[in-house]
């Protein structure tokens, strides 16, 4: 009775459909830590600032004023001042706020994972400005750049999956991401790059001549050129990257990219990723058990010529781990987490600051 039991349920789950529909893709092998990424200590001296309530500060961004923000997991933004005291600055209701970056005029934009592109005023009054483009809804609005236009440029994860299911969109090996650009002078929205694998962090370089994209689902980087004799090209800024790069920002003082790598690398994926029918049945079990996130902080600098700079990280997890976004403002690095309870703060390292 209990065996026949078993075998009812094993065939159930075998033929269940899920909501997986994935593709073969052979990943190159993974460089591991070596080379350039070797590894080291160097997050160790980073300091922590422990959030009064919340967590998950994806992103984060600092002001005019020298106020750090941050996007929590229940929808409120909280901004920390100079002298450590926290408030709330901000409630996105039904939201889960992704990238931050304050345009010209002071709003805070904000990519929300289910709202879609928002801007915040200084006074905390939030206001829609784009869910769709080309006829197509943003299911999981990751991250945002803004020009010095005012053009706004942001990332639509992927159209197929919302954020809790961001394993199933990288399982996927199926390019659902997009790159966007929003203009606030007449409302519009454009697609400027599609077929995109789990597309995350932004950044525009300090010329705004070509934007950076992390494609997530394919541990690489793409540049998209802006202007000049290239623009509207794009190609693989870095690849084979050891890690999930997550969020990515420029830094105006150092002149450096700064990429966050999310995780390590996992080789349970890398070795089902060839075989859609094992990828289908390991998207049916419980998330605790598919392919996660592995405790490691890491930090890279990028030269805006794709060569890497530095290789920053915490290989226990301690004091940062899970970093998915990294901003540079008055010569210290401030580092987000989507699950951490706390936002990390170091100096830039002098040897990487102009001289």
């Amino acid at each position: 009775m209990v065996a026949g039991a078993i075998l009812l349920l094993s065939a159930a789950f075998l033929l269940w459909p899920g909501r997986l529909d994935p593709l073969a893709w052979a990943p190159p092998d993974d460089p591991g830590f070596t080379g350039d990424f070797a590894v080291n200590t160097a997050l160790g001296r980073a300091e922590v600032i422990a959030l009064d309530t919340g967590h998950g500060p994806e992103d984060v961004a600092v002001d005019g004023q020298g106020r750090l923000y941050g996007g929590l997991a229940d929808g409120r933004i909280v901004r920390i001042l100079p002298d450590g005291r926290q408030e709330i600055f901000a409630v996105i209701a039904g939201g889960r706020p992704l990238g931050l970056h304050f345009d010209g005029r002071g709003q805070l934009i904000v990519a929300d994972a289910y709202r879609g592109l928002l801007s915040i005023s200084p006074a905390g009054t939030v206001t829609v400005l784009s869910t769709e483009a080309d006829g197509i809804p943003f299911r999981f609005t990751d991250d945002v750049d803004v020009a010095r236009d005012g053009r706004i440029y942001f990332t639509d994860a992927s159209w197929r999956y919302s954020q809790p299911d961001y394993r199933l969109d990288i399982m996927s090996g199926r390019g659902y991401g997009r790159l966007l650009v929003h203009d606030p002078a007449v409302g519009t929205t454009a697609t400027l790059l599609d077929n995109l694998y789990f597309a995350n962090g932004v950044a525009l370089s300090a010329a705004e001549d070509f934007i950076l994209i992390n494609e997530t689902g394919r541990y690489r980087v793409r540049r998209l050129w802006l202007k000049g004799a290239r623009s509207g090209q794009d190609e693989v800024f870095i690849d084979n990257l050891p890690g999930f790069p997550d969020g990515i920002s420029h830094g105006e003082g150092s002149g450096l990219f700064w990429l966050a790598l999310a995780s390590p690398r996992s080789a349970l994926l890398d070795r089902v990723h060839p075989y859609p029918w094992l990828k289908r049945l390991i998207a049916k079990l419980p998330k605790s058990i598919q392919p996660s996130a592995r405790p490691h902080g890491h930090v890279v600098a990028l030269r805006e010529d794709g060569r890497v700079a530095a290789s920053l990280q915490a290989p226990d997890g301690r004091p940062v781990t899970f970093i998915t976004s990294v901003e540079e403002a008055g010569g210290t690095l401030h580092f987000g987490s989507l699950e951490a309870p706390q936002i990390g703060r170091m100096a830039v390292p002098e040897a990487l600051l102009p001289r």
